[in-house]
């Protein structure tokens, strides 16, 4: 469980086929390639940002960034990943191998991330201080829900479930029958 990142389509210059070398146009891993390039034929830091945001929709999802095998509406893992983010939320395209195993708010965090990288033009996407700032933060509420959930389990075995549990109250026994209730008067209300 100790990733290392080799290569995560940055593009770089490459001599085109057949020609002499001198000719250079850029080249990129399929998937990964920022979209506004095959409009502009730039490059810039932001175009590593959008690369850098299939990154992290790889590592959520589990998925390749690209893939003709799926159905055609799930070919490229950022037009697949977008929309059932803003539809149905997280649960639909997290790794099962990690379901579960995060804080939400953490989680989120990271998905919004991945989602700014990946806007289409690079005006909309944040500078990479930007995201490592929120990343940052992110590791930080995942590091604090896990102390807390640790001292948790510190105090009589493992309550993680607790959390989610809904608390029921118990029923308050009275004096007074509940069909006598309907036929006072209602106390008066403060001015």
């Amino acid at each position: 469980m100790c990733a290392k990142v080799a290569d995560f389509g940055f593009s770089k210059y490459a001599s085109q086929e057949g020609d002499s070398g001198t000719s250079l146009e850029v080249r990129g891993t399929a998937g990964y390639l920022d979209p506004e390039y095959y409009s502009t034929q730039r490059l810039s830091a932001k175009s590593d940002v959008f690369s850098f945001g299939v990154v992290l929709l790889e590592i959520l999802t589990g998925r390749e960034p690209l893939n003709i095998n799926k159905p055609r509406n799930e070919w490229s893992l950022v037009e697949w990943a977008k929309p059932l983010i803003r539809s149905s939320g997280v649960d639909e395209i997290v790794d099962p191998a990690i379901k579960g195993g995060y804080h939400g708010e953490a989680l989120w965090r990271v998905v919004e991330v991945a989602l700014a990288c990946t806007e289409t033009y690079s005006t909309y996407r944040p500078c990479m201080a930007d995201i490592v700032r929120e990343l940052e933060d992110a590791l930080i509420i995942e590091n604090n829900a896990s102390e807390y959930l640790k001292s948790l389990d510190s105090f009589g075995g493992s309550n993680r479930f607790s959390i989610e549990r809904s608390i029921v109250l118990p029923p308050i026994k009275s004096q007074i029958e509940p069909s006598s209730l309907l036929s006072q008067p209602a106390p008066p209300q403060p001015r």
